[in-house]
């Protein structure tokens, strides 16, 4: 919508309000979605391989072979 405002002097003042500002308000508001949209998928995209787990120390213990024969050491204790 136009509104031409017409003053008694040579010159001629026509003024344009309200055309075009909603429209900019969406453009902008598509274009900062498009943007924080792009942010994210690039994040995800090169955030590359996770960091190796840490190993604790590892501790190396040698158990007695097996011995052959009666001697259970796992029974349980005799009964007096």
């Amino acid at each position: 919508m136009a509104t031409i405002i017409n003053n008694p002097g040579p010159e001629r003042v026509v003024e344009v309000s309200g055309s075009g500002d909603s429209g900019g308000w969406a453009v902008a508001v598509i274009v900062l979605i498009a943007v924080v949209v792009g942010v994210v998928g690039w994040s995800y995209y090169h955030r590359g391989a996770p960091a190796p787990a840490q190993q604790g120390p590892s501790i190396n213990v040698t158990l007695p072979a097996p011995s052959s024969g009666s001697d259970n050491t796992n029974s349980p204790p005799a009964t007096p």
